[in-house]
């Protein structure tokens, strides 16, 4: 709870100044103007506005401060009839009570919304990994290998006479280095199908890309696609859930896959870009499959319609609404001569949105 307070305090500065910017401008017109007038009756629109920081604990503290506001400019003003002004200002206090239950509800309502939609993402994700059980088990049975062949190849030079311990160490750095290697796969995998909490953090995309390409190397292979990447050195870090949008990339990356995959002839090229124009960043996958028609290409991103036999529609439909929370945009076009070019742009540093919805 301290650290999304920090966060809030952090990314949303001008939110947190201008709300109370508002209620002192009432609070100041409230305080100068006749009894008669409800002035009071503004602050509902400050809590409303409070609703944007997403915490209950945000809506009441504005409520609270809004209700002690109206009793203290009652006090203070010394204009008008005091019975009309002690009218107007218990109807100020029902509406700013009335304005925070709902906004609760509100609130409330919408972090239902998101829950259910995170439980959503987390189930494709889980699905999705399993799609790609033997592209990760082969990325795991390769270092296993090495770690046998390793470590009876440091048994042999230790068995020998005389004893080889030069030989019989860098055999066993190799067994590290394999055991290393298995666990990073073990560890990429347990992180994506990991039911955590959203989280805001400064992302490295270029790493979290390649990620989500050693995870799919095997599945790549197993399609026989010719892989490229042109990843830019100077993106720029945008704030983010890591494993949402690896999600959102790896969802990217396995549709291209099997575009292409039922191909006859032709080439199979899949190039991952990713590039940033300074103020934003765009990610993209293009392959050499089949192009979609631009009836086919409006319908791609809603839920439950797919163009694989057999497919749920829900991979893109997620991948939209995670990019989406990020404050960025989806998109899908036609790639020439011959395939799709499917991609999402991301705002960096502060034009990045707050809310998380995946």
């Amino acid at each position: 709870m301290m650290r999304d307070r920090e966060r809030m305090r952090i990314e949303r500065p001008w939110l947190w100044l201008g709300l109370v910017a508002l209620m002192a401008a009432i609070f100041a017109a409230d305080t100068l103007t006749n009894l008669e007038i409800a002035v009071a009756v503004l602050y509902v629109a400050v809590i409303l506005i409070s609703v944007r920081f997403d915490r209950p604990v945000v809506v009441v503290s504005f409520g609270l401060g809004s209700a002690v506001l109206t009793v203290l400019s009652y006090l203070l003003t010394q204009r008008g009839a005091q019975e009309s002004g002690l009218v107007n200002g218990a109807l100020s206090l029902i509406a700013i009570a009335a304005t925070t239950y709902l906004a609760l509800r509100i609130e409330a309502a919408e972090a239902r919304v998101r829950q259910a939609q995170a439980e959503l993402a987390h189930m494709s994700r889980v699905t999705t990994m399993g799609e790609l059980t033997a592209s990760i088990a082969h990325e795991v049975s390769q270092p296993l290998a090495g770690i046998v062949a390793s470590g009876h190849a440091a048994l042999r030079w230790l068995a020998a006479t005389p004893s080889d311990v030069g030989e019989a160490r860098r055999a066993l750095e190799r067994v590290v280095a394999d055991a290393d290697r298995a666990g990073e796969v073990v560890g990429r995998v347990r992180n994506l199908v990991a039911k955590s909490p959203p989280s805001r953090d400064r992302l490295d995309m270029v790493a979290l890309i390649e990620e989500v390409l050693t995870l799919t190397r095997s599945e790549l292979r197993r399609h026989r696609l010719v892989l490229r990447t042109d990843l830019a050195d100077d993106l720029a870090q945008p704030l983010g859930d890591r494993v949402q949008l690896q999600q959102v990339v790896l969802n990217l990356v396995i549709n291209a896959a099997e575009a292409m995959g039922g191909l006859e002839s032709g080439p199979r090229d899949l190039l991952v870009g990713a590039a940033s124009d300074g103020g934003r960043i765009t990610v993209s996958v293009r392959d050499t499959g089949v192009s979609l028609t631009p009836a086919a290409i409006e319908q791609v991103f809603e839920a439950f319609h797919s163009t694989k036999p057999g497919g749920m529609g829900m991979g893109l439909a997620i991948s939209r609404s995670i990019v989406e929370a990020h404050g960025g945009t989806i998109y899908a076009a036609v790639n020439h001569p011959r395939g799709m070019v499917f991609g999402f742009t991301l705002p960096v540093a502060g034009a990045t949105s707050e809310r998380q919805h995946g």
